[in-house]
């Protein structure tokens, strides 16, 4: 599958486990969060498309995802973006 095809895999999940996905141009990060007690994920479209899967990928690393059908090929990149993100040195505040 390619990173296209994933990305709206991956919206269609989240959109399935009741979590909001907007997406709009700007100057941010993205990720998820709460809004009026709804759950949303902010993807920024001016980041490349992997970029994106990066920010969805870690936005649904806590959900239930073992409640729904995962395509193997759809499971197999958010492994490996979160496989990625952990070796990824965070910002401290």
């Amino acid at each position: 599958m390619d990173t296209a095809s994933i990305l709206g895999e991956l919206e269609d999940v989240a959109r399935r486990l009741g979590i909001e996905v907007r997406s709009a141009a700007g100057n941010f990060r993205g990720g998820r969060c709460t809004v009026e007690d709804d759950e949303i994920i902010m993807l920024n479209d001016n980041h490349l498309p992997e970029t994106r899967l990066r920010v969805l990928a870690t936005a649904l690393h806590d959900a239930p995802l073992d409640t729904i059908y995962l395509k193997p090929a759809v499971r197999r990149a958010l492994e490996e973006a979160w496989a990625d993100t952990a070796e990824v040195p965070h910002e401290s505040n």
